[in-house]
């Protein structure tokens, strides 16, 4: 298989972190973009034989870093037009959906250096040492980050049993 196939099939993997690290399709989409954009212009950072996956998920926590500090410099500003339909509807009644959406809502509570730890392990099922590779701290510290993550989700949620299909065994 060559590179560019190889990177293509992690294309899914790629939109699922981007849209639950902005929350947003439209940044995810583009976050998506631009971490394909850099990984196709830097095919040579990439080593013969080993999976693209761990490679571009560095790439794209790289650039949602970098994206937010850009953020955090310039204010944000919305028309009354560009809010989306789903802001203004009533909310669902589904204990289902309120269930996973206090689940999402707790996961966005937590420091952003514990969401990713839980997104890349929980969601995306990384190992721990492929998820500490991604965000650039040794092992123990992404097993400390994600420790804490799943205690404050438990703490956040309630103390009853887990959820089943939310994040793992949080």
């Amino acid at each position: 298989m060559d590179r560019k196939a190889a990177i293509a099939q992690e294309i899914p993997r790629l939109r699922r972190y981007a849209r639950a690290l902005v929350r947003d399709h439209g940044e995810a989409d583009d976050l998506v973009q631009d971490c394909l954009v850099r990984a196709l212009g830097g095919l040579d950072g990439w080593r013969d034989g080993a999976s693209p996956r761990k490679w571009l998920f560095a790439i794209m926590h790289n650039l949602h870093i970098d994206h937010a500090r850009a953020r955090a410099r310039r204010p944000h500003h919305s028309a009354i037009d560009t809010v989306a339909d789903r802001d203004l509807a009533e909310p669902a009644r589904q204990l289902d959906h309120l269930n996973a959406s206090a689940t999402i809502e707790a996961l966005f509570e937590l420091p952003p250096e514990r969401r990713e730890a839980l997104l890349l392990v929980a969601i995306e099922g990384m190992s721990y040492r492929e998820a500490a590779a991604v965000v650039g701290v040794p092992v123990g510290t992404l097993v400390s980050r994600l420790g804490r993550g799943r205690a404050q989700l438990r703490a956040t949620l309630g103390s009853g049993p887990p959820r089943s299909g939310c994040l793992g065994s949080v």
